[in-house]
């Protein structure tokens, strides 16, 4: 008879057989929680279901309703689908399947090779996924040599894999196999394909829409709405990295490890600075805009992306001036509290709409108005002698997160606004069929800045980056499309100048803190990439804002 061992399940001890699995014991719980069981954390460390439970530990399972959950939804849903597509169009016919990117609740992704995708490839993908769904097939992980799976995404013709693992350090990969198909995939996988029950295929331009749910309904698919300003922003990204071959990690190693990461510094950065002249000149060729409204999510570098695209419009003849929401701010003690009790800097009501709108619409009438400064140590609102007035040829360049949502600036006409929305949009994927989630992006930028300007740990900022997120959700995500135009602030080597940043940090975090799970995964994926100097980064770049060194103002 088998040995009994005592965990402690959510706080409760459970006896458990020796041997079996975290699976077998999740079945068990699974009627006491709402969503499906997918992971298992085990003694405050990731653990797929498969696992065997060998001593006794502290147990709790994360369910299709967390956020790392949903990512490992994704993940097999992404393997369902790449086999699919494999089987359904012939490996004969694929130079490559590619998951490009994030496009609103799905993943767009491309088949480059020998056929066009249609309506009918949509449909028998499918039906091949709901197939593959209903037997409850395992996703079976094994550990082989690196130089082994090189060999094995070679013969399978997924070249951007054997090249990420040439620059691996360890002798050893895990490789997952799907009923008889191999690859490998950056993350954690469910225990089998019987969970994936909820997804749905949609034939776009060219590609396909892998659409996934919610965390908040992870058992519903919602009606898809297409993000057609945001998609094309994203397929122009991808065509640059298509056009200089920096598509995968493995890519930019190998211009790094031949000497070219300088060259590629200097192209990306001309780039942008082609794409923001182009946008000053959009506003100059208007003469009723007075004013540039810039918002984004946290971290995209919105700050410099102002001074930069006032410097361009002083090119044209105009006079800008910058001018922050947040100076907006209502005093602390007046600002709303979020569900945790804290201070709720990300929603609307933590602006005085009502000042701002009056000292704009005073602005653009020609009077002479004193714009405040807020003081965050004090909480409160300032006034420091910073008059403007507008005359023929000021302008305003206006940042802040709620910039795009005409509530803010509601006293405004519509004509007299020009609408930008900037985030830090990741072109370069891990590989064909890992791609690298742009809040990861972004999330690296803040911790190097919170750590060099706020004198803020890795473990504050981390912990609260999931309350970020819900803002921007909530307030910056709804109103993209509205933007007239959209500005990527990813630059394709940005990973390797962080990585020198952050990892001491990461390493040197307490490792029993629960925002270690999120550490140990960055610190992972910045193992892929080789490091890179800054010091030949520009000093406006948009990367200086985060690593210091910036000729603008910007903490």
């Amino acid at each position: 008879m088998a040995e009994k061992i005592k965990v402690l399940l959510d706080g409760e001890e459970v006896l458990v057989k020796q041997g079996s699995t975290l699976l077998d014991l999740a079945k068990k719980h699974q009627p006491k929680v709402a969503n499906d069981i997918i992971l298992a954390v085990v003694n405050g460390k990731l653990r797929e279901l498969p696992r065997e439970i060998t001593k006794p530990c502290e147990i709790s399972f994360l369910t299709t309703g967390d956020k790392v959950g949903k990512k490992t939804y994704v993940r097999g849903l992404v393997f369902v689908l790449i086999k699919s597509v494999y089987e359904v169009v012939g490996s004969e016919n694929i130079d490559k399947f590619l998951i490009e990117f994030a496009l609103g609740s799905g993943y767009y992704c491309e088949l480059e090779g020998k056929v066009q995708l249609t309506q009918e490839h949509i449909d028998k993908i499918k039906a091949r996924m709901k197939e593959l769904v209903k037997l409850d097939l395992p996703f079976e992980k094994r550990n082989v040599p690196t130089d082994f799976a090189r060999e094995i995404f070679k013969k399978h013709r997924m070249y951007d894999k054997a090249n990420l693992f040439k620059y691996r350090r360890g002798s050893k990969t895990n490789i997952y196999t799907l009923d008889g198909f191999d690859d490998y995939f950056y993350g954690y996988m469910p225990p089998s394909t019987g969970m994936l029950k909820y997804f749905d295929l949609h034939l776009f331009e060219g590609g396909l829409i892998l659409q996934t749910p919610s965390t908040k309904s992870p058992k519903k698919i919602g009606e898809y709405k297409p993000m057609m300003k945001l998609f094309n922003t994203l397929q122009e990204s991808n065509k640059w990295a298509k056009t200089m071959n920096v598509e995968t990690i493995g890519a930019l190693n190998d211009i790094i490890a031949k000497g070219g990461i300088n060259d590629l510094i200097l192209v990306q950065e001309a780039l942008q600075e082609k794409k923001i002249a182009e946008i000053a000149e959009q506003v100059a060729n208007s003469p009723d805009k007075k004013f540039v409204m810039i918002a984004g999510p946290s971290s995209s570098g919105k700050t410099t992306f102002s001074h930069r695209v006032a410097i361009q419009l002083m090119t044209h003849g105009l006079k800008p001036h910058t001018i922050a929401v947040d100076n907006y701010f209502v005093n602390r003690d007046d600002t709303p509290l979020d569900e945790d009790g804290n201070y709720n800097y990300e929603c609307l009501e933590a602006i005085d709409v009502e000042q701002f709108n009056a000292d704009m619409l005073a602005l653009l009438n020609g009077e002479r108005v004193e714009i405040p400064t807020y003081n965050f140590k004090q909480g409160k609102r300032e006034y420091k002698g910073d008059y403007k007035q507008l005359g023929k040829d000021d302008i305003l360049v206006i940042e802040g997160i709620h910039c795009l949502n005409d509530k803010l600036s509601y006293s405004l006409p519509r004509e007299s606004k020009f609408k930008i929305y900037i985030s830090a949009l990741t072109q370069i994927n891990v590989d064909e069929h890992n791609r690298i989630a742009t809040s990861d992006g972004r999330l690296i930028r803040r911790i190097v800045r919170d750590m060099r300007t706020r004198g803020t740990k890795v473990q504050g900022t981390i912990s609260m980056w999931p309350s970020v997120r819900r803002g921007e959700n909530e307030n910056i995500f709804p109103y993209q499309e509205e933007a007239d135009v959209m500005f990527n602030s990813a630059l394709i080597y940005e990973l390797a100048i962080l990585k020198q940043f952050v990892e001491p940090a990461l390493f040197g975090m307490d490792r029993e803190c629960p925002e270690y799970i999120e550490a140990k995964k960055i610190l992972k994926f910045l193992d892929y990439f080789i490091g890179v100097s800054s010091e030949e980064v520009p000093k406006n770049s948009i990367l200086r804002e985060f690593i210091g060194g910036s000729c603008f103002k910007v903490g």
